[in-house]
């Protein structure tokens, strides 16, 4: 079995062996137009089979594409240039070929890539608690932020375990002679995987959904809160409003015009209303 490791799409040895093993050019087109979708194909003398390995970084989650061909007595894999983590991950499985077929190193392959997941979504689970936690003390705006990122970041990855699950699905289907009977088992195994990697992306997006809102909720409650106040706090001073605006008319007969002690008893009046209306707001427990 020999193993042709392809660093960069762009290399020419990818062309040398298209024509060495008779590859299709729409598949050679794939591996240098990036982004495609993770998918298992068929054809006479190969498998060719396309993954997208996953890894957390400073911007959230970086998926790449990673293009393997399996024939009888040969493996190919096309990394991208800017991929170091899916470079490590092959090459810990390239230094334990020892004598190995090529379905049982392809097997190997797909088994770690697919593992490989495990990390993001325990980084992310960790993400999502820590929101859980923070949302009730302090909705800011920041937080919202974070919890946006983080939804697009698990849309993203359900997107791609979705397609996973169909290629290894078909996997697990195929009756090519490429893949030995007796791995039949192990792709289930890996498959099994996929799923429940699946299912725990789902049920962090539902705990997302469900922190994005509390978040609105308290949002909405803090803004009532603080109109609340604010509504108190104007019919508190109303009272007062009206009789100094009352008292401040400029007209020659008012109240209390001439006594001496007018001043005083208009800010008696002014406090008795207001404490009185205070009290008053006190037992219909709106304060």
């Amino acid at each position: 079995m020999i193993w042709h490791a392809i660093t960069s799409p762009t290399d020419p040895e990818l062309d040398q062996l298209a024509a060495r093993y008779n590859l299709h050019p729409l598949h050679i087109e794939d591996c240098r137009n990036r982004s495609q979708i993770a998918k298992l194909e068929e054809n006479p003398g190969y498998l060719f089979l396309v993954l997208k390995p996953a890894e957390v970084h400073a911007d959230g989650v970086n998926i790449v594409d990673l293009d393997i061909f399996l024939g009888a007595d040969f493996i190919i894999t096309v990394e991208e240039d800017a991929c170091p983590h899916t470079r490590e991950l092959l090459d810990k499985i390239r230094s334990g070929v020892n004598g190995q077929n090529a379905d049982e190193v392809f097997y190997r392959i797909v088994d770690v890539l697919v593992d490989s997941y495990h990390p993001v979504i325990d980084h992310y689970v960790e993400i999502i608690d820590r929101l859980e936690e923070e949302v009730l003390e302090n909705p800011d705006p920041a937080m919202l932020q974070r919890i946006l990122a983080t939804k697009r970041a698990l849309i993203e990855l359900r997107r791609i375990m979705s397609q996973t699950r169909d290629a290894t699905g078909h996997l697990l289907r195929s009756q090519s002679p490429l893949l030995s009977k007796e791995l039949g088992p192990f792709f289930r195994d890996v498959y099994d995987h996929v799923a429940r990697n699946l299912d725990l992306v789902e049920t962090e997006r539902d705990l997302l959904t469900g922190t994005l809102d509390i978040y609105l909720s308290s949002v909405a409650n803090r803004t009532n809160q603080v109109m609340k106040v604010l509504a108190i706090m104007s019919t508190i001073s109303l009272p007062s409003i009206v009789i100094s605006g009352f008292f401040g008319m400029n007209l020659k007969q008012m109240p209390f015009s001439d006594n001496p002690y007018g001043p005083i008893i208009v800010i008696g009046m002014m406090v008795s209303v207001t404490v009185s209306l205070l009290i008053l707001l006190r037992r219909m427990r709106w304060i």
